[in-house]
């Protein structure tokens, strides 16, 4: 029996020592390496590091700018808080003025187009290169078009004597469209026509005019009012036989144009 508890010792000796021999071995090298992360730790730290003291130093400066601001507006007293009433004083109430009667108020005496009392006269253009002019002058166009009365429509943008004509007229060398002249009288722009329309006073001065049938448009030109010239066939130039050469027509405007004699006569 003690020979055997001998062989057991001596056997179970040498697995013992291997035993012992790598577990020396692991925690040498273990401490090795733990010698060597605290001698030279890694830049990680410094990684995390910088970002706390970026945000640190953008906390101080937005602090900074703060205080700044606080102390501009504390230190100046807000103008407008003086301006304003207080809740308990009344505003001033608005002053309404009567209105007055606009049916002889738009018509200027002094201003008259001779030769058209027993008319109504609408000088526009029917170009389209500036809009607001183009819509004034197409509105006032369709107004009087819904009274169904015949208007003897002077196109600047198709004869430019019309134009000449009515700065003639008004004194002046920049003249707006349209301008309107009722019984040979002036009466005014697109502004002043669809006021005087609004409030009626329009209807009351066009009460004389006659009325044409419903849908009625001159077989001839069309309401366009112009009409290609028969003399040169609106190419502006004749053939004089005497001569024998070619001379400006002038029957007809610098369009070859002339005023419809349909509806315009």
């Amino acid at each position: 029996m003690a020979e055997s508890g001998k062989n057991k010792t001596k056997s179970s000796s040498p697995s013992s020592g291997f035993l012992n021999r790598s577990f020396t071995m692991h925690a040498s090298v273990a401490e090795s390496k733990v010698h060597l992360f605290f001698k030279n730790p890694p830049p990680l730290s410094h990684n995390r590091a910088a970002p706390l003291s970026k945000f640190h130093n953008s906390m101080d400066s937005v602090k900074g700018k703060v205080k700044k601001l606080r102390s501009l507006f504390e230190s100046k007293p807000s103008s407008s808080s003086s301006t304003l009433p207080s809740p308990k004083e009344s505003c001033p109430k608005p002053v309404l003025r009567p209105t007055k009667s606009i049916g002889s108020g738009f018509i200027n005496p002094t201003i008259r187009l001779p030769g058209t009392e027993d008319r109504i006269v609408v000088y526009l253009t029917s170009l389209r290169g500036i809009r607001r002019t183009f819509e004034d002058c197409y509105a006032v166009k369709m107004i009087f078009r819904g009274f169904r009365l015949w208007v003897d429509e002077r196109d600047i943008s198709m004869d430019a004597a019309y134009k000449k004509e009515l700065q003639n007229i008004l004194k002046v060398k920049n003249v707006t469209l349209p301008q309107v002249f009722i019984k040979g009288k002036y009466i005014g722009g697109a502004d002043v026509i669809k006021s005087m329309f609004e409030m009626g006073e329009l209807a009351k001065i066009l009460d004389d005019f006659p009325r044409r049938q419903p849908g009625f448009a001159c077989n001839a030109c069309g309401d366009v009012r112009f009409v290609p010239c028969g003399n040169c066939s609106g190419s502006r130039k004749v053939f004089d036989d005497d001569e024998g050469s070619l001379k400006r027509c002038f029957e007809c405007n610098e369009n070859g144009l002339i005023r419809c004699p349909g509806c315009c006569d």
